[in-house]
């Protein structure tokens, strides 16, 4: 197993359209350990095609509560224990993902105990453990792993996340407005994994979901521009950025090319824009 990361789903938000992107998860690995960031609909899916199969999933990192971070949280676990999962699983969330998890079984429990009669399995509640982060350094991950509050409102434990092995470093943003202690949090990364969004693309994406006024409010507020992710990947010294959960992603006005142009305004480094699948070695 090499360094890498594999982009699962690079959507930003909780649709999805015919052939289009899904929304976020990613698979890290390093110093020989397999971590999933973040686990959007599909992760199940997307890590079997990245090659690893169900049974070595081990630790999982959410990064916020939204849908489009956690909504396959519980049916990837499942998923794994289906296919043959015997070690335990460790999930670190922020506070509210217990409760998470709690809802999850109980809606299971009838397949739950079903499998652990009929099957034979292990009670699926005993191979998970669920640690709830704040900021600052995690215990209990496989490598060293340092959590930082960023502004994503209205959500207010929502976390970037920075991944330390073997003298390599990876930063995750997670979802985030223009935050600029996210660069000295990223300084010297390897690779860095930055949300962004296409301004000029913002427009088009509220008029086709519904509630434009709200809904343009919160992207503007919550979110960061391409234009400003290069800054903060330039005043990092990173060695490599990549943007993932695009906003929009599925619009077919706007290409990489687009996406491109407005991160090389501020960005020259080498570059990555974020596509369900694609490898990234650091």
């Amino acid at each position: 197993m090499g360094d890498r990361v594999v982009l699962l789903g690079t959507k930003g938000g909780p649709a999805i359209r015919p052939n289009g992107p899904m929304p976020t998860s990613s698979l890290l690995e390093m110093d020989g350990k397999r971590i999933v960031v973040d686990c959007g609909l599909g992760v199940a899916r997307g890590l079997v095609n990245a090659g690893m199969s169900l049974k070595e999933l081990e630790t999982i990192f959410i990064t916020h509560l939204h849908s489009d971070h956690l909504l396959e949280l519980g049916p990837l676990i499942h998923t794994a224990w289906t296919t043959g999962l015997a070690q335990e699983v460790t999930v670190f969330g922020p506070e509210g993902t217990r409760a998470y998890f709690a809802g999850f079984l109980q809606s299971m429990s009838f397949d739950n105990a079903l499998r652990v009669a009929d099957e034979g399995r292990r009670p699926l509640e005993e191979l998970v453990q669920i640690v709830e982060y704040g900021e600052g350094e995690i215990a209990g991950s496989p490598v060293s792993t340092t959590a930082l509050r960023v502004d994503h409102p209205p959500v207010t434990d929502c976390f970037a996340l920075r991944f330390e092995a073997n003298g390599k470093r990876v930063t995750f943003s997670a979802d985030t407005a223009y935050f600029e202690p996210l660069s000295k949090f990223a300084e010297g990364s390897d690779l860095l994994i930055h949300e962004a969004m296409l301004a000029e693309g913002v427009d088009a994406l509220v008029a086709r979901t519904g509630s434009a006024d709200r809904l343009r409010a919160h992207l503007m507020a919550s979110h960061t521009v391409a234009e400003d992710v290069g800054k903060i990947a330039t005043a990092a010294k990173c060695k490599h950025l990549a943007l993932h959960h695009l906003v929009p992603a599925d619009d077919p006005d706007f290409s990489f090319k687009d996406w491109e142009k407005a991160v090389r305004t501020s960005w020259d480094g080498a570059l990555t824009i974020g596509f369900d699948g694609v490898e990234i070695r650091y």
